[in-house]
């Protein structure tokens, strides 16, 4: 039997649009587009890399809960306002992600609001940080 876990944060707009923060089927994990606002305080950083830091906490948040972190990433997708912002935005992934190496895709749409400087979403697979890894170059 299939094992299925749908976490939720109380955000509203998991129950406004019927999602989860993130969906575990067995070992597979799918974690929604995420912005930067702290769950606590409920706020969002003005600087593109701090946002860029509280995003990958709410992402490491969500992973820990189903008992996965950063290092189970296999894919993220990294959405990103203003263009301009690019390289402090991926100076932090790049940093959080070192040794990971995920497969990436990288975008700059427009996004849900004009506070949100980065979103990403990710794909891990739970225990690939415990793997035998193969890097081959071509």
């Amino acid at each position: 039997m299939v094992e299925i876990v749908k976490l939720k944060t109380g955000s509203r707009y998991e129950d406004l649009a019927s999602y989860s923060r993130l969906v575990r089927v067995d070992n597979l994990i799918f974690v929604s587009n995420t912005a930067g606002r702290n769950p606590v305080t409920q706020e969002i950083p003005e600087d593109a890399a701090e946002q860029t830091e509280q995003v990958l906490a709410n992402i490491e948040r969500a992973l820990s809960a189903v008992d996965a972190s950063l290092g189970d990433v296999v894919a993220s997708r990294i959405f990103i306002q203003n263009p301009a912002d690019t390289p402090a935005i991926m100076a932090v992934i790049g940093e959080r992600f070192r040794g990971v190496d995920p497969a990436m895709t990288l975008t700059c749409p427009p996004l849900s609001s004009a506070v949100y400087k980065v979103e990403i979403e990710v794909t891990a697979y739970r225990g690939a940080s415990q793997g035998n890894v193969e890097v081959k170059r071509i």
